[in-house]
């Protein structure tokens, strides 16, 4: 597939800039990755990703909150309870997820062997 070469309408910027400004992060990718299996709770994330800080992943859930990515759900118990799920338009993004999984298991193993031998040069 060709990328487009038309100019895009003031202010709309690149279609794939938009996206990944959406999306990228080094932590949405796989929160959105996990939702795919269905609800998790906030802690499933801190164990599916132990590196990464509460501070962090609360900001990055918020964001894919405030975007119409994920679905917040506050059970008002105690102790408090808050899952999430993906929303219809986080959906959407399945297809592209698994496709960036799919990718990553193909070339993960030759970009590695690429990046070794450039630092040992």
């Amino acid at each position: 597939m060709k990328p487009e070469t038309e100019q895009q309408p003031a202010g709309e910027g690149c279609p794939v800039e938009f996206t990944l400004e959406i999306i990228g992060g080094k932590w949405k990718g796989i929160v959105l990755y996990h939702l795919i299996g269905g609800t998790k709770r906030f802690n499933e994330f801190r164990r599916i990703c132990p590196s990464v800080t509460q501070r962090m992943l609360t900001l990055q859930l918020r964001e894919l909150e405030t975007d119409g990515l994920i679905h917040r759900e506050v059970y008002h118990q105690v102790p408090p309870k808050v899952e999430y799920s993906l929303t219809p338009l986080g959906q959407t993004l399945v297809p592209l997820i698994l496709q960036m999984k799919a990718w990553g298991e193909t070339h993960r193993k030759d970009i590695n062997a690429k990046k070794t031998a450039a630092e040992q040069s």
